[in-house]
């Protein structure tokens, strides 16, 4: 079946995911009338604000960092499209499931640091751990294809060009989450987190 890059049924939950960031952005950034500081993930006031799990994702740091990530949901569209989804809703509950999954994986490794009396204090923001995690979902569909998520059909077939794609992607985006200012832990979290998502 030929592929076709036009909009379909399924680009609303992309189109509604990139208004959403950029509605957070101008409330935030631009016009200032929610600090963002309020929506930062960060470790010591999560069990207080639990709500920052899911309001660090869509909360970004500039301008730069917020089209880098605009571009991974453009990147991340055009994979799914090739991998032939078959589904309205993947994108909003790969979304809403991994923010707690990723939170979850970056939770044992802060209690695992606590062993040895590390605690890590820092804050972070931005969609790309959700990125990271699509990449992660989309390179194992690519290689094994994958019919059902949570029990809905998406329809993924393996596909040898997307395969090539991501994992030159991941591979680079992981060089570059070593560049001062970005969370090596968050990418690599949320690369795990959508590995594991592969897997339910």
């Amino acid at each position: 079946m030929p592929f076709n890059n036009l909009i379909t049924k399924y680009d609303y939950q992309y189109i509604l995911t990139g208004f959403i960031l950029i509605s957070v952005f101008i409330s935030t950034n631009l016009i200032g009338v929610i600090d963002k500081e309020y929506f930062y993930f960060v470790p010591r006031l999560i069990s207080d604000q639990p709500y920052r799990i899911f309001t660090s994702i869509l909360t970004h740091a500039d301008l730069n960092h917020l089209l880098s990530n605009l571009g991974g949901i453009i990147i991340t569209r055009y994979f799914l499209m090739r991998l032939g989804i078959k589904s309205r809703f993947f994108y909003l509950k790969f979304i809403l499931i991994c923010s707690f999954l990723n939170f979850f994986i970056i939770w044992v490794y802060e209690k695992a640091l606590s062993y040895f009396n590390i605690y890590p204090n820092y804050s972070a923001l931005g969609f790309s751990g959700i990125i990271y995690a699509l990449f992660g979902f989309i390179l194992l569909s690519s290689f094994y294809g994958k019919k059902y998520f949570l029990g809905k059909e998406i329809g993924f077939k393996s596909n040898y060009e997307v395969q090539k794609m991501s994992k030159t992607i991941s591979f680079i985006g992981l060089i570059f989450s070593f560049m001062p200012g970005v969370s090596l832990l968050g990418h690599l979290s949320g690369f795990i987190a959508g590995c594991f998502l592969f897997l339910m």
